[in-house]
């Protein structure tokens, strides 16, 4: 049963073709039912389980006070697995079969207003050592595309046209696109290259961003960069390089921009994925409204 747990991680990884980052959810949502199982039935693997085990577990989630959106990502999780079991005659039956999503409250995206982005990037002192100008492309970059944080951390150099101002992003499903940016981030992206290239072998792989010893960024490292910088300049409560994408898209929107051509920068399969965005345009319109209008 362990091989078919395995047979699931090399079907996502080299049939799907899914990010390193969505794999290590998905392996960290099967361990975590894995260990639920051994401690509570004495069961040795997760295709072993059936409706009564997981749902005591999805109870078993609830009551450790687990948000039910992050919930519904486990039980999305456990339905791709075992849709994968099915399909391989592993189960004769899918244990997913009559376990529901929970319901969520609709919450905005967090977003950081536009005077505080213009405050932090033209008012922000980053310094001018090769960590200084990695971190302000870092910022610039996340704000100035709306890319994922995995997403910016496997753009290569190659992939930048400096030219035509644009560059290709391969997104999730490994749909690729090309995203335009401002004439300003090429002066912050050669003023990067030229200390980068000055001061350390990159190790050929090609990336855009490093590390200070010249390996790919990792995640935690975009995280620690982006927080810093917004602490400093922003009242949002959530400050992580998803709040930037966040932060693109609704800036997008509520300066005019057409929601079809947003979705295409966003990489979004559907609209309704980008009309969450549109909220925060509404909630602006009705301040207007409630500021002019004698009625209001």
């Amino acid at each position: 049963m362990l091989d078919a747990t395995e047979s699931f991680f090399r079907y996502l990884q080299y049939e799907k073709r899914v990010s390193r980052h969505t794999l290590t959810s998905y392996q960290n949502d099967l361990q975590q039912l894995q260990t639920f199982l051994a401690e509570t039935f004495g069961q040795e693997s997760p295709a072993l389980a059936d409706y009564g085990s997981i749902r005591a577990w999805i109870i078993h989630l609830m009551e450790s006070g687990l948000q039910p959106a992050s919930i519904n990502r486990k039980i999305a999780t456990l339905r791709t697995f075992y849709k994968f079991l099915l399909r391989e005659q592993v189960i004769a039956k899918n244990p997913m079969q009559k376990i529901r999503i929970l319901k969520t409250a609709k919450r905005l995206p967090a977003f950081v207003r536009e005077n505080e982005m213009k405050e932090l990037l033209d008012n922000t002192i980053f310094t001018n050592d090769f960590s200084g100008l990695r971190d302000r492309l870092v910022m610039e970059m996340l704000y100035a595309t709306g890319i994922r944080l995995s997403e910016l951390i496997t753009v290569k150099e190659s992939d930048v046209d400096l030219h035509g101002c644009t560059v290709k992003v391969l997104g999730k499903r490994n749909k690729e696109r090309v995203i335009p940016f401002p004439k300003s981030l090429v002066t912050v992206i050669r003023a990067y290259l030229a200390e980068r290239n000055k001061t350390m072998d990159v190790h050929g792989h090609g990336l855009l961003l490093v590390t200070e010893t010249g390996e790919p960024c990792y995640p935690m490292l975009i995280y620690r960069i982006v927080r810093y910088y917004l602490d400093q300049s922003t009242t949002a409560h959530k400050r992580s390089p998803h709040v930037l994408r966040h932060t693109y898209a609704t800036h997008l929107l509520n300066n005019g921009a057409e929601i079809n051509a947003v979705k295409d920068l966003l990489g979004h399969s559907s609209l309704a994925a980008t009309q969450v965005y549109t909220h925060n345009s509404i909630e602006k319109l009705k301040k207007a409204y409630d500021q002019a209008h004698p009625k209001a």
